[in-house]
């Protein structure tokens, strides 16, 4: 599930910005959700015409990519970023021993973390007419790079009415 919460609207000089927030729950490691429509919503409720919006991810074990989405292609990256960082792999920051502040319900997950080494946590996009500036093939995902969870992204867009 979806949502979307409109957190901040702020004009300064003929510039806005306007902030809102995605709210979802993933259901798998490495799941590509295309947050593209979400994100043009966001852009028509701002009002904002010109300028740029900006996604980031809230999570250190999530990732932000522009991407065609096409199932085989998505199948592919897939197995390429799990064969980067294997879920079976043997990962230091998996030593529970390491500190005692860790809660009871942290996941084994140095996976996710090295994999989102190679990810962005932020994308920003040009805006232009009210609509983004994606090529004919281009959709913005989030890949969850953990287990299925609650996750956050910030999306914040700037510019003129």
């Amino acid at each position: 599930m979806v949502q979307l919460a409109m957190v901040e609207e702020k004009t300064s000089a003929g510039l806005r910005a306007h902030h809102d927030e995605i709210l979802l729950r993933t259901t798998e490691c490495l799941e590509f959700i295309d947050l593209t429509s979400y994100i043009a919503n966001i852009v028509a409720r701002s009002g904002i015409r010109h300028g740029v919006v900006n996604v980031q991810t809230k999570h250190t074990t999530t990732a932000l990519i522009i991407n065609e989405n096409e199932p085989l292609l998505l199948n592919d990256l897939k197995r390429m970023l799990e064969s980067y960082a294997p879920r079976d792999g043997e990962y230091e920051h998996n030593d529970f021993s390491r500190r005692v502040d860790i809660p009871a319900d942290e996941p084994a997950n140095g996976h996710s973390h090295c994999k989102a080494l190679f990810l962005p946590a932020s994308i920003m996009l040009n805006l232009a007419d009210g609509r983004l500036q994606l090529g004919r093939w281009q959709s913005l995902f989030l890949i969850e790079l953990d287990e299925a969870r609650e996750r956050n992204i910030s999306v914040l867009v700037m510019g003129q009415s």
